[in-house]
């Protein structure tokens, strides 16, 4: 069982942790919902684990919850270092980073799974990245080209395809610039859907069916991965064939994904949150860059949406779900 600390039992926790002898407090800034969030937890524990910390008996962490809701980070950020944690990991991409490097410049920071730290302003370098935060990129933009590439091989004949994107995310404009320059590569028209809600996503897809879109691509981004089964569902009530940034959403009976391993990206966070509570500067831990991309294709989905995935790609995947 996870225990997930909200910020009314903040302070208590922070006492108890000092009851114990002092034990170093991990404050954790999460974009998303903890009830959704049991994998990539256990990831962080399991670095944390790999580099000698347990939680309970030689470090505590105290959690903050956005649910979705990027304008809360802030005040979520601000509150964690106002309890004195020892260091701020951030999870749910770019959101979660840039309020925690907004709200200090003292507490280190190890950030999971953000896109293009450099042009977001997180670091000044990858290899030296100085100041007070440092942790992992996961390619998501820069990896959207690929997607449309895919997407386009699959469905040879489409002319029109989506880019779904989260606006309130810092960085759906990046997402966009690479989808564009790809489908104009490809001769294909792109249209860019905007989803900040539950809401917004039953609308995009209606909107997907009036404006005869052929495939979309749906952006590696925090809310959309904790909406992934609503995503999926709407994909397949409404014969879309999408591509995602996570397996976890082919798992969940999406049709093919390409991307990293967001799971290893949280293993990574806490092995780097380790290092600091060892002494380390994030000045000079290097961001992390994954160096492996897997091609998932779900061929019971494909079959489903009535599509004959080519030969050439099925060559290529990484794993094939019959």
């Amino acid at each position: 069982m996870i225990a997930l600390a909200g910020s009314a039992c903040a302070r208590p926790l922070v006492a108890q942790a000092q009851a114990q002898g002092g034990l170093p407090v991990i404050g954790f800034l999460s974009s998303r919902a903890p009830d959704e969030s049991a994998d990539v937890i256990a990831a962080f524990w399991r670095g944390l684990g790999e580099i000698g910390f347990i939680e309970g008996q030689n470090v505590v962490i105290t959690f903050r919850w956005a649910e979705g809701r990027y304008d809360r980070l802030p005040a979520l950020a601000a509150d964690l270092v106002a309890v004195n944690v020892a260091v701020l990991v951030t999870a749910g991409g770019p959101p979660a980073a840039l309020a925690a490097k907004d709200a200090t410049s003292k507490v280190p920071i190890v950030f999971a799974a953000a896109d293009d730290p450099i042009r977001l302003g997180l670091v000044g370098s990858l290899n030296r990245p100085g100041a007070n935060i440092t942790g992992m990129s996961n390619l998501n933009m820069p990896l959207v080209a690929k997607s449309v590439e895919l997407l386009k091989e699959l469905l040879p004949a489409a002319t029109a395809i989506a880019y779904l994107r989260n606006p309130s995310n810092p960085s759906a404009e990046i997402g966009s610039e690479q989808a564009l320059s790809a489908a104009t590569a490809l001769g294909v028209r792109l249209h860019v859907l905007d989803a900040a809600t539950a809401r917004d996503l039953d609308e995009a897809f209606a909107a997907l069916i009036r404006l005869r879109i052929d495939g979309v691509v749906v952006a590696g981004e925090p809310f959309f991965y904790s909406q992934r089964d609503r995503i999926v569902a709407l994909s397949t009530r409404h014969a879309v064939p999408a591509s995602y940034a996570w397996r976890e959403y082919v798992n969940a009976g999406g049709l093919m994904s390409y991307g990293t391993s967001l799971m290893e990206s949280y293993r990574q966070a806490g092995l780097y949150a380790g290092r600091v509570l060892k002494g380390e500067r994030p000045a000079d831990l290097p961001v992390r860059q994954p160096t492996k991309f897997e091609l998932v294709i779900n061929l019971r989905t494909a079959r489903a949406l009535g599509l004959t995935i080519p030969p050439t790609l099925l060559a290529r995947a990484d794993e094939v779900i019959e």
